[in-house]
């Protein structure tokens, strides 16, 4: 049976943008998924195959699982020791050549965020033919690109910025912008 253990993101605490109130509840809703997916592993093997139970575990699983690895990668990507991406890295070569300039990037990714709905924007690689995607994905489980990697992952659910920006999602983007490790997100070509 497969365990996960939730990653301890406390090191974020005092990231300039996000109040730790703020930061708290979202690292709670994180364990959260982390403990369903464990209690969904195992309750998957204890259900009868071709049962009601083990097809809607089964089918459920996915959006818990991503759930998980988004905010993973969502946490991993921000950091109180932010600076801009740097021009040496096939990162910042890969934006401009697929979006012109690094601003138009930025400016995609924005106003990808800045769309009505819940859900995800993420910066997605594809390694095949070096491709870049900034991407919507509504829910966990639901139009991720298939086979791509994602770089870059901003959560653009309510419980991300609410508590510190109401409505201001602007302001949470501006905040996460600030914020991002792009050191992390370069590594995460390899």
């Amino acid at each position: 049976m497969m365990n996960y253990s939730p990653v301890d993101f406390s090191p974020l605490l005092g990231l300039s943008g996000f109040s730790d109130n703020l930061l708290n509840n979202h690292f709670a809703l994180y364990q959260g998924y982390v403990k369903n997916v464990n209690k969904m592993a195992e309750l998957s093997e204890k259900a009868e195959s071709g049962s009601p139970e083990y097809a809607e575990l089964k089918r459920r699983f996915g959006w818990e699982y991503n759930g998980m690895v988004l905010h993973e990668l969502y946490f991993g990507n921000l950091t109180k020791n932010a600076s801009p991406l740097s021009g040496d890295g096939d990162l910042k070569k890969k934006i401009i050549e697929r979006f012109g300039s690094f601003e138009a990037f930025e400016k995609d990714f924005r106003a990808t965020g800045a769309m009505r709905g819940i859900g995800w924007v993420i910066l997605y690689y594809y390694k095949e033919d070096g491709r870049l995607f900034n991407v919507w994905i509504n829910e966990h489980d639901v139009g991720h690109l298939a086979g791509a990697k994602p770089l870059l992952v901003m959560d653009v659910f309510e419980h991300s910025f609410m508590l510190d920006y109401g409505l201001n999602r602007a302001g949470y983007i501006d905040a996460f912008m600030k914020a991002i490790n792009w050191a992390e997100v370069n590594r995460r070509m390899t």
